[in-house]
């Protein structure tokens, strides 16, 4: 009886210590990867203190890597999900994609499975998506856009339609190379994903 006391105080305390705690996995490309900046000064690193300032007890870990497209997401999430077991599962890939004018039906295939995989997993997943720049031609723009609604809804993951709003193309906003966000832009994107992030913890 009393072991099956103690059993049981020690089974709580490491409850009541880590109840809230997770963790949050980043899987995306060069926009969270903080291509260009100091990689403190991208919006995931903001978001790690965002998170402690708002009392929040989850460990981020950052799997994005520059170049990446979502063929390449889904080929390392299964490991990623093994290693890290997360609560919460970001994406944030498709843009590499549209820029190399790759089929929208595929892209919405990759990321409609690493959805599914996370989910499996048994994390909620929130999606970030990518709208191309208009001289990628209206239909081919239209299409890569709603591959990102699509997805979402046939999921019923929560989206940001489009994660560069308020810097893709916004004066002050962007590196010379006018691809990558630069660091004023940071804040921003961390406001445009917050607030759907927000809910799901």
């Amino acid at each position: 009886m009393r072991a099956w006391w103690l059993s049981g105080a020690l089974s709580l305390l490491f409850w009541a210590q880590g109840a809230w705690a997770g963790t949050l996995l980043v899987v995306g490309d060069s926009i969270s990867a903080a291509f260009g900046l100091d990689s403190r000064q991208g919006w995931v690193a903001l978001l790690e203190k965002r998170l402690q300032d708002e009392g929040f007890d989850h460990q981020v870990i950052n799997a994005s890597i520059s170049g990446d497209t979502s063929a390449g997401g889904l080929a390392r999430l299964p490991a990623l999900l093994t290693a890290h077991r997360p609560q919460v599962v970001i994406i944030e890939l498709g843009g590499n994609d549209g820029l190399r004018g790759q089929p929208p039906m595929q892209l919405q295939q990759n990321l409609a499975s690493m959805v599914e995989k996370s989910q499996q997993a048994g994390a909620k997943v929130l999606i970030l998506g990518m709208r191309l720049p208009p001289n990628y031609g209206q239909r081919y723009t239209t299409a890569f856009a709603q591959v990102f609604t699509d997805v979402a809804r046939s999921s019923e993951a929560p989206l940001v339609p489009f994660f560069l709003e308020g810097v893709g193309g916004v004066p002050g906003m962007m590196q010379a190379d006018g691809i990558h966000p630069n660091v004023t832009a940071q804040p921003v994107l961390l406001d445009n994903a917050w607030s759907v992030l927000k809910p799901l913890l």
